[in-house]
């Protein structure tokens, strides 16, 4: 009885000391995701440099965290700066007048006639959708002001959050193999689960990050450059909405370089205005079916509602980070419930899941 109690108040206090060690971590959540996820996409790198340098793992680890930072961090910093600057920018030129949103609205207006008779047949007023458009807009440049005067306040904050995960991604990509067999020893969950809820994670996070963020980037790097071409004003920001847009299944960048295309037709540049439908229909909308299946793989990837609605609540949760941690909380999700349907549920059908091995979320 004795023992039975000690042992009790033991696990008791164990989680007791585990809840406050997390609420101590939690205001660096964000930076300790970003670290797990740099680290497992960046750690083949680290194994290959480790062959050449086995005995040097600490200069294997800062080489491969000097390569993250050239290729991401840095690239990251100045578009979302000058992402900043030009959403500031155009904000405030519509504030002074120089934009007039709405005779840009009213030329598309009367150059497609049919749009009145459409809004007419579906029961819309034009007259109230361009209101709120053009509140929305308002809204977003003012959001933009907001939080880019924030982020010159905050930007010592900023820069601890960035220097703190660079310095534990370091010790991730140096100790990650150890972490991983520490954390199966200690999870109470059965190996093999742990082993399948691990490869979910890392196969999610790789999926999330390197497949749909490079599918992304590539589609908004492609729209802005075609924008700058064609002369159209801020392409760098309307690049960075396009990339942010194509992280989410069944929007995409089509939601800015279409009605754009439409715009150059309403004002009569009509060779812009085919060349940017030509290229975003024949050029960027099959960025996604040429490069997704090559990173992402079709049998690893989730539904696209599934995907959609967890980026959505990730993003309305967590931020900018939530495209990433949306989806991989749904992949987690889905992978506890399979696990419980077929030794719960279904027990006699237990063959085990071709799980991978442990360095397996490290292998591309």
């Amino acid at each position: 009885m004795q023992e039975k109690l000690e042992r009790h108040s033991f696990i008791l206090s164990l989680l007791l000391v585990t809840l406050a060690f997390a609420l101590l971590l939690k205001p660096f959540f964000t930076p300790i995701f970003w670290a797990c996820a740099i680290a497992l996409i960046f750690f083949p790198v680290y194994r290959r440099l480790l062959q050449r340098l086995p005995k040097w793992p600490n200069l294997t680890a800062l080489l491969t965290l000097l390569l993250c930072i050239v290729v991401v961090v840095i690239p990251v910093l100045l578009v979302a700066s000058s992402f900043i600057n030009e959403g500031v920018t155009i904000f405030q030129k519509v504030q002074n007048g120089q934009i007039d949103l709405s005779q840009q609205i009213e030329q598309v207006r009367s150059a497609f006639p049919g749009i009145n008779a459409f809004f007419d047949r579906v029961g819309l007023d034009f007259d109230q959708l361009k209101e709120r458009v053009m509140t929305g807009l308002m809204s977003a440049g003012s959001f933009l002001a907001r939080n880019a005067i924030a982020l010159g306040q905050n930007t010592l904050n900023f820069f601890v959050m960035l220097g703190l995960m660079l310095y534990l991604t370091f010790f991730l990509l140096r100790d990650g193999e150890k972490l991983v067999a520490l954390l199966i020893r200690a999870m109470p969950l059965g190996d093999e689960r742990e082993h399948l809820l691990l490869a979910k994670f890392a196969e999610v996070t790789r999926a999330t990050i390197k497949g749909n963020l490079v599918v992304a980037v590539t589609q908004g790097t492609l729209g802005g450059l075609i924008f700058w071409i064609l002369g159209m004003p801020a392409p760098l920001l309307w690049g960075v909405m396009m990339t942010l847009l194509s992280l989410l299944p069944a929007v995409g960048a089509a939601i800015i370089w279409f009605p754009a295309a439409l715009y150059l037709y309403a004002t009569g540049e009509m060779v812009k205005a085919t060349v940017l439908m030509v290229f975003g229909v024949a050029v960027i909308s099959l960025v996604d079916n040429l490069l997704r299946p090559i990173l992402v793989g079709r049998d690893t990837k989730l539904p696209d509602y599934i995907v959609l609605f967890s980026t959505v609540g990730g993003l309305i949760m967590f931020g900018i980070s939530g495209f990433a941690i949306g989806p991989l909380l749904a992949a987690l999700f889905m992978a506890f419930w399979e696990i419980f349907m077929r030794e719960f549920v279904n027990p006699s059908g237990i063959h085990g899941p071709a799980t991978p091995e442990l360095e397996a979320p490290s292998r591309d």
